[in-house]
């Protein structure tokens, strides 16, 4: 029966053009494999693909990209293509395409991925061939160039949407935030966190930006509010930001302070915002003294404690502080009042309570170490007597003795990380700097960070702060610091020096500073050089006007002689490559003939070139007389070079012709 059974399938089979589904099958596994290995490439970022590429269609190679190293060119022709067929052929905006064009570049390696470099045709033709005849998922580009990175893009990706006209109400939304003046890179953020506005009828979104700018806001301070805040645009108007609002319209700082310190970075909780301002208004911190708590130590906007602040001072109470302790205690200790620190509080309090200390010695303790207090995170009582076989009363009357004994005998922190001395007083002072900049307690970070920046908290916090004097945002600053440490580590007034001449006498803005921090590592006297060769060759037109201080100040002396001092023909080099920076650099005879009249600016000019041996505090006293003695240099015409000599404690310039 069995039997019987197999021989009529064996017929059925046998009807079948055999050849033909083995040729399907052949295909279909090409298809698989094309899949597989595509998705394998992707993944992996190198070439993982077998077989002959050329035997293959051009669309089906996508191993050249992750194989090869893509060039500059080949991503400019490729951003061409996609915005070509983004402007033209699908209609959109030329805004629109060139922003999502230009800040897609995943997107973009993916397009790369599907043509074959074994193609003579150019990439630019070849990725308008495959768009003509493969379109696009829209909303992926437009996703990517909101700021949203690749592994969060599916999420929002929809089937039955492939075009952005298939989602017009979204996209309108989108015109309205850009129109108002939102950065379109930071859009991303808003459509994260408060997807429902971007569903709004046409005209609510618009409303609702001009009802907070009806709260005497300006249109800036929106804007930083709805970037770094987007929920606020979600029903109605937030009536705990409103409340915080009118408290700082009745401060001195005003609510530009608040734009000011603002992060995208961080989230904010406006309620507990408000609880805080309200317990310190509670505890004495008024007006006058909160305005300057707040712009001493910003980051209590975004991590402040709330309730718990309100808690801590409850506790403070019970123990014996008075009031105008526990204002001074604020007033220098600003850090007590984030959420990490007044958890450290208590569980400081709580641990002395326990192993039954006066409520004496705990006053003068929070008194005299609340910055080791709130950058320490301590075990409990009875982990620390049985680490030590020892009793309570042991413990206390250790404490008692040599207090900072606390630190050492209960943290959390393992041995090596104390041996960096963190009792040190002058380095718990760093420690609090570090966390105000975002550094984590006890990581490997902080510690790193620590031998990094020299010098004491509060004259790390002083020069810090000449940056944010000088017109950067906190936040920025922040950011800064922690990438190029170094710049904290030159004395202030050094500093505020070197922002003069990058602003005042070079006439770049403050913000120069962020693309070039090392600017700051050099000596005044080769910033004063390069700058002043530079501004002469500037007014010129022998220089670009606007290069980048790693350019001007970073570069070796042979390439800023190959660069600037070679590039006009007034200028003369003399000497070998052993010479000091600009010590044989000498401007024309007949250039100092026509501008001896003239002020400053040539003064600033020739000076550290003929002289740069010159000390620097003297060349503010000698400019006076170096304009006599250009007065009464003897000029003999015998060569096309200015040699400068020296003669006794007087310098003269003398003029021959080699």
């Amino acid at each position: 029966m069995m039997f019987s059974r197999f021989l009529k399938k064996v017929q059925k089979i046998a009807q079948f053009n055999i050849s033909s589904i083995a040729h399907q099958n052949q295909v279909s596994r090409s298809k698989l494999y094309h899949v597989y290995s595509t998705g394998r490439c992707f993944q992996s970022g190198r070439s993982v693909c077998g077989g002959n590429s050329s035997s293959r269609h051009w669309s089906q190679s996508p191993t050249r990209v992750f194989g090869n190293r893509v060039s500059r060119a080949m991503k400019n022709e490729a951003q061409k293509a996609l915005f070509d067929y983004l402007h033209y052929t699908r209609t959109h905006s030329f805004v629109d395409a060139d922003h999502i064009s230009k800040n897609s570049p995943r997107f973009i390696l993916s397009l790369l991925s599907k043509i074959d470099d074994t193609r003579k045709e150019d990439i630019s033709r070849a990725l308008t061939k495959f768009l003509r005849y493969n379109p696009i998922n829209e909303f992926e580009p437009f996703f990517e160039s909101l700021g949203l990175r690749p592994s969060e893009i599916p999420r929002f990706l929809q089937r039955d949407l492939v075009l952005l006209s298939d989602d017009g109400i979204m996209f309108e939304n989108f015109h309205v935030l850009c129109y108002y003046g939102i950065p379109r890179g930071k859009i991303g953020r808003i459509f994260k966190e408060a997807r429902e506005i971007f569903g709004y009828e046409n005209g609510v979104l618009a409303s609702k930006l001009e009802a907070y700018e009806s709260l005497v806001l300006s249109k800036p301070i929106v804007i930083k509010l709805v970037t770094c805040c987007p929920l606020l645009l979600v029903g109605g108007i937030d009536n705990e930001f409103v409340s915080v609002v009118n408290k700082l319209k009745g401060l001195n700082i005003g609510c530009d302070w608040l734009a000011h310190y603002l992060s995208d970075r961080k989230t904010y909780n406006w309620l507990r915002i408000l609880e805080t301002m309200e317990i310190l208004d509670k505890v004495g911190v008024k007006e006058e003294k909160l305005s300057r708590l707040l712009k001493a130590y910003p980051d209590l906007v975004g991590e402040a404690s709330g309730n718990k602040a309100y808690i801590m001072f409850e506790k403070f109470h019970k123990v014996g502080l008075q009031m105008n302790e526990i204002d001074n205690l604020v007033t220098d200790n600003p850090e007590m009042l984030l959420e990490k620190s007044v958890k450290r509080i208590i569980e400081a309090l709580k641990f002395l309570k326990r192993i039954k200390m006066e409520k004496q010695f705990i006053v003068r303790f929070l008194l005299c170490y609340m910055k080791l207090i709130c950058s320490s995170s301590l075990l409990g009582p009875r982990a620390v007597w049985n680490r030590l076989k020892i009793g309570r009363d042991q413990l206390c009357q250790i404490i008692k003795e040599e207090p900072l004994r606390l630190f050492s005998l209960a943290s959390k922190t393992n041995n090596s990380r104390i041996k960096l001395d963190s009792l040190d007083l002058r380095n718990a002072e760093k420690t609090a700097f570090l966390l105000k900049l975002g550094y984590v307690e006890n990581s490997d970070e902080m510690v790193r960070a620590l031998k990094k920046f020299q010098g004491r908290g509060d004259e790390l916090q002083e020069r810090f702060d000449c940056f944010v004097k000088a017109g950067l945002d906190y936040n920025v600053v922040s950011q800064l610091v922690k990438r190029a440490p170094h710049m904290l580590n030159r004395p202030k007034g050094i500093i505020e020096k070197k922002i003069n001449m990058l602003t005042d006498y070079l006439g770049y803005p403050i913000e120069s500073v962020i693309e070039s921090p090392t600017y700051l590592c050099y000596s005044m006297e080769r910033i004063h050089q390069r700058f002043s060769m530079y501004i002469w060759l500037k007014e010129r037109d022998a220089a670009m006007p606007r290069l980048t201080l790693g350019t001007i100040v970073g570069i070796s002396n042979t390439l800023f002689v190959s660069y600037f001092v070679n590039t006009h023909p007034e200028v003369r080099w003399r000497g070998s490559e052993n010479m000091s920076m600009h010590s044989e650099v000498f401007l024309p005879l007949n250039l100092i003939e026509r501008q001896i009249g003239k002020a400053q600016s040539f003064v600033d000019t020739i000076f550290f070139y003929c002289f740069p041996k010159l000390e620097m505090h003297t060349y503010h006293m000698m400019q006076l007389e170096m304009f006599s003695l250009l007065k009464e240099t003897v000029l003999v015409r015998q060569g096309p070079g200015l040699i400068p000599k020296r003669s006794a404690n007087v310098y003269v310039l003398t003029g021959t012709y080699l």
